[in-house]
């Protein structure tokens, strides 16, 4: 039998979904409905907002109305969206990550690498679904930002409404200081300490997200800065990489999808390892080495995390220790020092 028509919906914000951005919030209302056609609908300005047209990033609040149009899936995206969610009901393991730091407020864990942050996209279950599993107890978790799924280190995670729009204001206004290590093969110009490039979002035919460097003045360009400093380098031929090796330091003023991966790559130095802007060549060449040093994943790491506590206010500085992997390739790349 043939789905009735879909009709618009008028949903109100519970407190619970209070300080989600309007995207993330319709992503949970309309399961199994592609993100391209949440984002269409939002920019046509379909979705509405206590009447008034809204941004994929603004953020709802307790006992706002939001008008969702009719959004009609087909049976099959239906079942998927189904299937999915009782996977994450039933199949999300119970698992702890190394506590960095605890509060009643706030959980600091060390994300290993090839692990998502959250289920969605193709993914059953992540971080904050197996967080949830293992402790049934916690009446609030939830992610207070997020990092690519190849990408290890520090991730916040907050334990109160409170904390969670207290410390994703900070992220928003930029008072945190967040710094990963990256190793690129070649060596990064010490003057090279800004870059300052606009990037812009776009999809591959098979809808796989990607980004891009573009102009100045280009519309779709969003502001994006960082910092990088040379922590280590190895001027000599270390393995395959005819040039050597540097170690960064990478701070991002901005907080843009797959940022630091796209600026380095742009010049013309990227990470070891990455699978989508990397010298692919040279990361099969690294995944086949012997005597223990290949490298099969990414070389970046969320390594420091400064912030204000969301409650006492005090400046809290986190490292995450590189994992085991990254290093002991690191040992076997530096083994010729500058």
């Amino acid at each position: 039998m043939p789905a009735s028509a879909p009709q618009v919906k008028s949903v109100e914000v519970d407190e619970e979904s209070a300080g989600q951005r309007l995207d993330n919030f319709l992503l949970r209302q309309l399961k199994g409905v592609p993100k391209t056609h949440v984002y269409r609908i939002i920019r046509s300005g379909e979705v509405r907002v206590n009447k008034g047209r809204a941004s994929a990033d603004t953020r709802v609040e307790a006992g706002d109305v939001v008008r969702v149009p009719p959004v009609r899936l087909s049976e099959r995206a239906t079942e998927k969206a189904e299937t999915m969610a009782g996977l994450v009901a039933r199949g999300a393991p119970a698992r702890e990550f190394p506590v960095l730091f605890e509060d009643e407020a706030v959980l600091a864990v060390n994300k290993p690498a090839g692990v998502a942050v959250h289920g969605g996209s193709g993914v059953s279950f992540g971080v904050i679904e197996q967080l949830r599993m293992a402790r049934p107890q916690a009446k609030f978790l939830e992610l207070v930002h997020r990092l690519d799924r190849e990408t290890s280190g520090i991730l916040l995670v907050a334990k109160k409404r409170s904390a969670l729009k207290a410390l994703q204001d900070q992220f928003r206004e930029r008072e945190t200081g967040k710094t990963y290590l990256a190793l690129v093969a070649g060596q990064w110009p010490a003057n090279k300490k800004v870059l300052d490039k606009p990037l812009h979002k776009y999809l591959l035919e098979d809808g796989e997200r990607r980004v891009k460097v573009v102009a100045k003045d280009d519309p779709d360009g969003m502001k994006s800065v960082t910092l990088v400093k040379v922590k280590e380098r190895s001027s000599a031929p270390v393995g395959p990489a005819t040039q050597g090796y540097s170690l960064l330091e990478v701070t991002i003023k901005t907080g843009r999808t797959h940022q630091i991966r796209v600026h380095l790559a742009s010049e013309g130095l990227p990470i070891v390892g990455d699978d989508k802007y990397g010298d692919f060549e040279l990361n099969k060449t690294l995944q086949k080495q012997a005597d223990g040093a290949a490298l099969k994943r990414m070389f970046l790491h969320a390594w420091r995390l400064q912030f204000n506590h969301p409650a006492s206010g005090e400046r809290i500085e986190l490292l995450a220790p590189l994992p085991p992997e990254l290093d002991k390739f690191l040992a076997h790349a530096m083994s010729v020092h500058v």
